[in-house]
């Protein structure tokens, strides 16, 4: 595809990825976990993955022509935000930073011996990569890039197809926000490993931050979900 269409994208893609939202705020109370936060960061990029079959499928063609989809999407994903947050809110007095391994172990001593911590630490790190692909795969900045603003840089008469253009395009997205939220995630760990007091604000701010960032959309969604109800009746 064209090389300026791509480096369009690219400047717009990544001054999103670098807007504080919902994804940062889950990739940096990973950060401050006790495991790895790889998992989280793949869940988060993998959400992104499926936005990018979506949009070579012609989904994004398809929620763009029914505002109603769009909607309700939004309104699962803020009450996803909102559940999200509530649940890292909640564990904020056990945000107190350990020295993990290289593979996101805890120390025996902080689980009472490691193989009895092993079942917990894959159920954690399957639990954290399924929080973060609910986080991005309903995330409406992402929601916004894939279905209005990618579909701008795609020519229909480029040598690449379509589908193909789409592709590259959502993956060179993924590949972004896999390095950029992987330097916030180990940011945060590496700069508050020390201050286990201001790992414990962080984390509750990112909690209180993913809130009000769901009560925000649902504020905003009050008004369409009453016309689309309204509307449904109507018709009913």
């Amino acid at each position: 595809m064209e090389p300026q269409a791509l480096t369009g994208f690219l400047i717009v893609a990544i001054t999103l990825t670098c807007t504080p939202g919902p994804d940062w705020a889950f990739a940096i109370a990973a950060g401050l976990g006790k495991r790895s936060f790889v998992p989280a960061v793949a869940g988060l990029c993998s959400g992104y993955v499926l936005h990018t079959i979506l949009l070579a499928a012609g989904i994004a063609a398809l929620m763009a022509a029914i505002p109603s989809l769009l909607l309700w999407l939004t309104v699962a994903g803020a009450l996803y935000l909102l559940w999200l947050g509530f649940m890292t809110t909640k564990s904020w007095r056990g945000a107190g930073f350990v020295t993990v391994g290289a593979n996101g172990e805890l120390p025996v001593e902080a689980t009472g011996g490691a193989a009895s911590a092993a079942p917990e630490d894959s159920g954690s790190a399957w639990g954290s990569f399924l929080q973060g692909f609910g986080t991005s795969s309903i995330n409406p900045k992402g929601l916004l890039l894939f279905v209005a603003l990618t579909p701008q840089f795609i020519r229909t008469d480029a040598a690449f197809s379509v589908p193909l253009q789409s592709a590259i395009l959502g993956m060179s997205f993924v590949v972004s926000t896999a390095v950029i939220y992987t330097l916030v995630a180990a940011g945060s760990r590496k700069l508050l490993r020390s201050r286990p007091s201001a790992a414990r604000v962080v984390t509750l701010s990112s909690g209180i931050i993913m809130c009000a960032l769901g009560a925000v959309l649902l504020v905003e969604q009050i008004g369409p979900v009453t016309e689309a109800a309204g509307a449904l009746v109507a018709l009913v």
